[in-house]
């Protein structure tokens, strides 16, 4: 059976087969005796975006009273869901993660905890994922930024909207007239002023 740590945009985590492209935690969020997660979905404001492989280190997912190891398609998936780029495992993309945020959100370069604690106000409505009205219509808004209409969330490409799912995203539509944000502000604002997130091969022009 596969765990229950696979995370959708909305910041859900689920129990599902498909591993995706990137690993991140937000804390101890796991009973290690179990392999099961607790009530809560966090621990800390620091949710961060890591790789997968790193300096050739090996861990047994969800095996000890340590970190949560949790999983996302792609990049685009890991921001939207309210993360940012690990500054110990992807320091180049953390690096420019912030310069970019401090470019978009018209500030200093901030430290690490500036940022998350920026992401925990825009990321949650209490227990949910909070949602945000678009500042442009969604086929303007820039590459990697997602968007939500109905059930489905939706990832904004080239001005075209490619449907999300844990095997990837579906053909090029037109992005639907009718949508609200999921990728937090400063971080929307971060991929307007230049940053852009790792996308899944399905992604790529078919």
């Amino acid at each position: 059976m596969p765990l229950q740590n696979r995370v959708t945009p909305l910041g859900e985590i689920v129990a599902v087969s498909q591993r995706g492209g990137f690993m991140g935690n937000r804390g101890i969020i796991h009973d290690p005796a179990t392999r099961t997660l607790l009530r809560r979905r966090w621990s800390t404001r620091a949710w961060i975006i890591c790789v997968c492989e790193f300096r050739g280190a090996r861990r047994e997912v969800m095996a000890r009273r340590s970190w949560t190891e949790l999983f996302f398609l792609d990049e685009a998936t890991a921001l939207a869901a309210g993360h940012r780029p690990c500054f110990f495992c992807r320091r180049v993309e953390a690096n420019a993660f912030r310069a970019a945020w401090a470019r978009g959100n018209e500030s200093a370069p901030p430290r690490a905890s500036a940022i998350d604690a920026v992401l925990d106000v825009e990321r949650r409505d209490g227990r949910d994922k909070r949602l945000h009205a678009l500042p442009v219509p969604a086929a303007r808004l820039p590459d990697g930024a997602m968007v939500q209409a109905g059930a489905d969330s939706y990832l904004i490409l080239k001005g075209r909207a490619r449907r999300w799912s844990f095997d990837g995203y579906a053909r090029a539509t037109d992005a639907p007239a009718s949508a609200r944000l999921v990728t937090p502000p400063s971080t929307l604002r971060a991929l307007m002023a230049g940053y852009r997130p790792a996308l899944h091969g399905s992604a790529a022009p078919s």
